[in-house]
Formats: structure tokens, sequence, C-alpha cells
């Protein structure tokens, strides 16, 4: 069998690579020629634990290779982004070139199915443009959804071991597709129809994003009654029927920070809670860059000098080097635009250089600093021990006690 992937981005290439470890021929396309040339090099271009070793394995042994256009496949799998436009609106043009790119392609019998992040209702518009551009594969592809649930920095075990939601245009293109996922899923492929599959997926992001934003809105309150937030929830956790989230300094990624607003831009009216949800964790990095920016005020009158301020983190969470929609990303950002001419050290161990940002290792940065802020709350960075002789603004419980 040999299955095309359009996109080779943090769940394209684990994907394409797991299933090349377990017998499928794979091509892997994606439109940035550098990631071509280090995937066909088996070099990883994303930070992601037991992945590079599978990736040279299935490239030395011709499972797996990378190109720029798609191939003659059995089946294909659409995992590219899914942006925003406009105010917060879904923009899934990026799915539909990446469908036209196959579209000449498709035979009788193949399997096409969506795994990118989608508006309810993608599937059903993309059977359609297939359908028009290709009226005789009618009733003779199969088309299903199936969207990702894993957490970066632990994509491995969990493409392999947790359950799928496999929504088919029909039952038939849902078995198929059951077919290629039972191929290197252990988990349990619950079968539904692709509407339903796609709004599963928004659900679980939005569900996640509500509890994140509860834990952030008690940590605001929290510092404004002088309680210790992190204390407070480990307590309040010893309920048996409580599980309050960790609080932070806002929501980053590609799928919580998103995915709720394809849900409130197309049911505005209803989707109250789940819209709120979004502006507690919007708000939250704001929060941080004001309280950044007035602890170097503070500083710079206590001092008569301005400070050395180190932003500890980039990335959007613990051990990855994916700053999409990173919170921390934004907040060093937004304290640089303001800084006075302050020396702003970055951090991100996890990445080597970035085109905006200067980086600093952590253990200088920290030494050297006057203020420190703790953004994301990298495993290195814990290794750091308290410094009385420094103002420490702790967003994501480094020093929780």
């Amino acid at each position: 069998m040999k299955a095309c992937f359009m996109g080779l981005g943090y769940i394209g290439l684990p994907t394409s690579v797991i299933a090349a470890k377990h017998g499928v021929k794979i091509v892997g396309v994606d439109i940035n020629p550098q990631v071509v040339n280090m995937t066909n090099q088996g070099r990883l271009h994303i930070i992601e634990p037991g992945m590079k070793e599978m990736l040279q394995e299935v490239v030395n042994n011709g499972c797996l290779h990378a190109s720029n256009t798609p191939e003659v496949s059995d089946a294909y799998f659409m995992v590219v982004p899914t942006p925003f436009k406009g105010d917060h609106e879904p923009d899934i043009s990026y799915v539909e070139s990446a469908t036209r790119m196959v579209l000449p392609l498709l035979k009788q019998g193949d399997l096409y199915v969506i795994e990118s992040t989608s508006p309810v209702g993608t599937t059903e518009k993309m059977a359609e443009l297939i359908f028009t551009e290709r009226p005789e594969l009618r009733d003779h592809v199969y088309i299903a959804y199936c969207p990702e649930r894993v957490l970066p920095g632990n994509v491995v075990y969990e493409l392999i071991h947790n359950d799928r939601v496999i929504g088919g245009l029909n039952e038939a293109s849902t078995k198929k597709a059951q077919e290629f996922y039972s191929l290197f899923v252990q988990g349990t492929l619950h079968p539904t129809d692709c509407k339903t599959a796609e709004m599963c997926k928004l659900t679980e992001n939005s569900c996640r994003d509500m509890q994140i934003a509860f834990a952030n809105e008690l940590s605001i309150i929290c510092e404004k009654a002088g309680i210790n937030v992190w204390e407070l929830i480990s307590l309040a956790n010893k309920h048996p029927r409580v599980n309050i989230l960790q609080p932070g300094c806002g929501v980053g990624g590609h799928c919580i920070a998103v995915d709720p607003y394809f849900i409130s831009s197309e049911f505005p009216k209803e989707a109250r809670m789940i819209a709120m949800a979004r502006e507690v964790n919007n708000s939250k990095a704001d929060w941080c860059a004001e309280k950044v920016q007035n602890a170097m005020l503070r500083f710079e009158l206590d001092k008569k000098r301005k400070p050395a301020v180190a932003m500890m983190g980039l990335a959007f969470k613990p051990n990855i080097d994916d700053l999409r929609e990173s919170p921390a990303k934004y907040i060093v950002t937004k304290v640089m635009q303001k800084c006075n001419n302050a020396s702003i050290m970055v951090v991100e161990p996890n990445i080597t250089e970035h085109k905006i940002f200067k980086l600093t290792d952590y253990r200088e940065a920290y030494n050297k600093a006057d203020i420190v802020v703790f953004l994301t709350a990298h495993t290195p960075f814990k290794e750091l021990k308290w410094r009385d002789d420094k103002v420490i603004l702790d967003f994501c419980g480094i020093f929780r006690k």
C-alpha cells in the first residue's frame, strides 16, 4: 500500500514516519524545500523525542521519501494548516489547495482523509469539490475525516496508543479509513460521520481551553487577594471530584488556542462560554506583559537604572520547539516594544536561532538578569535556584510550592 501525506509538519511528519514504520510506502509532500531536503536526509526539522531514529530508519530502508509534489497512491491525507482570516474566521484554503493537488491522481477505490482541524462541514465541501471536478469518482472513492489528538513531546506514543475518531462521508468510507489506521493505531477506532468527527475535535480542544481559562482567571484573582495559586489548586484538587488545571501565561499552539474560534465564529450567539474562555486566555498574556512592564518601571524608579530582564521561554508549552500561537512569544514581543532601552535577554533552550530574537543561554540570562520572567516551564529552568537578589515573575510555576 502507498500513501501520500500532504504536509510534513508537527503532525504530518510523525504520522508519515509511523505509518512507514508499519509497512506503508509513504511519500510526504511539503511546499518548503528545506523540509523536503532534510526529510530525505533523515534529519528532523522539528523537535520530537523518539522520532529521529525512526525517521532515519524508514528513509534508509526506502519506506518514506519526501517531495514537493504528490504521487499516485492508494490513500491521500490532508495534514496542512488551517489558519485564520479576518476576525478569527477559519481559512480552509490550504486544505482546498492540497486537495486540488491530488485531484488529478485520484482513482477508483482510493481513500481520501482530512486530518487537519477543520470547521464543521469541511469534509463534505471537499467531497463536493472532488465530485464536481471528477464526477466519475462519485461513489467510487472513500472520503473521511480523522483528527489527531496528540500531545507535542509525546507524539510517537500517542499516535500509536490513543483512540481515534473516524468519520466517513458514508459507512463504507468510515470502514475504509478504519482499515488504514488499524495498521498502526493500537487504541480503539471509534466510527461516526464526518460532521460529528469534525465537531468532536473542536469540542475536545474547546473544553481544554475553558478549563485552562478557569485556572488562569483564578491565578489573577489569587494574585489580587495575596494567595499562592499553586498551593490553592493543589489543595482544591484534594477534593475527589475536582481537577483544576495549572495556570500559565495564556494558551498557545495550533489546537487549543485556535479550535474554539471554529465553533464561535460559526455559532456566535450560542457559543458564549467558549468565546469568553478565549477572551480570558488571551487577556492573561496581556496581564503578564503588563506585570513585567510594571516590574521594570519599579526597578528603574528604585535603582535609578534600567534593569536587565531575562524572558525565559518562547515555546507555547514545556520542552518543545513549537512557537505557534505562543503567548510567551507574544509577551516577549510586547515587552520589547515598550522596553525603553532596557536590556532584554530572550531564552528558548529548544531552538538554536530565531529570525527576530537573539537567544541567550538560560544560565547566563538567569545570572545576569535583575528581573527574571518565567513564561514556559521547560525542564532545564527547574534546575535553577531561587535568588532573593532578583525580581522573579513566575507565570508558569517553576518555583511553585
